[in-house]
């Protein structure tokens, strides 16, 4: 049987009072106590039962998603999986909220995380471009004992944080393999678009992209990534501008998670000519685009697994507990037609 508290105060040598006390964080406990209720948890394999903690210290979990201002579709499945999230954890002493701020300026961004208040937010998922001035700031969240997700796109070189998302590297390799099996040995080019290269997740999925086709199909040429920056003017004009400039272009990537802008100014702008798309995440836009084929693959992620795991790694690190990678690990998902009309919602 496991060993339980009043085993623990034995094998230590103190009063149960004084094991309630340690294992709880309660005041009032001489450093010499607190040595050997900690020395007597390793002799014994005490294991601290999490659940019992909680409602002990009659404790209550704060947990907060820090998520973009501007954004389409995904980001709005991403807000109502936490709104899900939120609902079904009230009862277990969970609160869950969602914050969208401006992610454009990183001065904002690590203001805004510099005010976090560790007596109040637990633990916080961050969805923001990296840029030193965020990495920072989530390094300085966690010396103030908040637990710190990097959530869909992570920071360089963060190793305090732990990271919720797919291998973007592979996402991008996946997608090119599809795009260069799809184009066949025709040679021609292909359109690269992002949201923004200033991400760490667009910076890895070019670069997984571009290994596959240049090692796999040289016959192909990917072009400089087009940076969109969510402005539907600016991607129907550069967009336009490219296919007029390259009219051997036989291909369009859209790496971003939001492909509606970019992929819609294709369309208007493709005229006659006949292009393989391949496109990050599921949406409504991009669900049905795939049902009509003016999508031929899309690489994506669940975004209900994703907020989830970003729940149960914060929950995890609040009680001092292992996580279960497996669980935690996002997979990479290939949608094509003949895939998703099988698949429910």
């Amino acid at each position: 049987m496991r060993p339980t508290a009043k085993d623990l105060a034995e094998a230590a040598g103190v009063s149960l009072a004084t094991v309630d006390r340690v294992l709880n964080d309660r005041p009032n406990v001489s450093k010499k106590a607190f040595r050997k209720v900690n020395d007597a948890i390793e002799r014994i394999g005490f294991v601290r039962n999490p659940a019992a903690v909680a409602l002990a210290r009659n404790k209550t979990y704060r947990f907060r998603f820090v998520l973009p201002v501007s954004g389409d579709q995904y980001l709005s499945e991403l807000i109502g999986r936490v709104t899900e999230a939120r609902d079904a954890l009230r009862a277990d002493s969970t609160e869950v909220e969602a914050v969208q701020i401006p992610m454009a300026d990183p001065h904002h961004v690590a203001k805004y995380l510099s005010l976090i208040d560790h007596e109040i937010v637990d633990g916080v998922a961050v969805m923001a471009p990296e840029s030193p001035q965020v990495r920072d700031a989530l390094v300085r969240l966690v010396e103030r004992d908040v637990r710190v997700v990097q959530f869909l796109s992570g920071q360089e070189r963060l190793e305090r944080a732990d990271y919720v998302g797919i291998d973007n590297f592979a996402a991008g390799a996946t997608a090119g393999k599809i795009a260069g099996r799809f184009i066949g040995n025709q040679p021609g080019k292909i359109m690269v678009v992002a949201e923004t290269m200033m991400a760490l997740d667009s910076i890895q999925r070019r670069l997984g992209f571009d290994s596959i086709i240049n090692a796999q199909f040289p016959h192909l040429q990917c072009l400089p990534s087009l940076e969109t920056y969510a402005d539907e003017k600016r991607a129907e004009l550069i967009i336009n501008r490219t296919l007029q400039h390259n009219p051997d272009t036989l291909a369009v990537y859209v790496l971003s998670s939001e492909a509606r802008a970019p992929l819609t100014a294709v369309w208007h702008a493709q005229g006659s000519r006949q292009l393989t798309v391949v496109a990050h995440e599921r949406t409504p836009f991009s669900e049905r685009a795939l049902m009509d084929e003016r999508i031929d693959a899309l690489i994506a992620q669940d975004p209900g697994h994703a907020v989830r795991s970003a729940l149960r790694i914060m929950r995890a690190r609040a009680d001092h507990r292992e996580l279960l990678a497996s669980q935690e690990r996002i997979r990479i998902e290939i949608l094509l037609k003949e895939n998703l009309q099988f698949q429910g919602p």
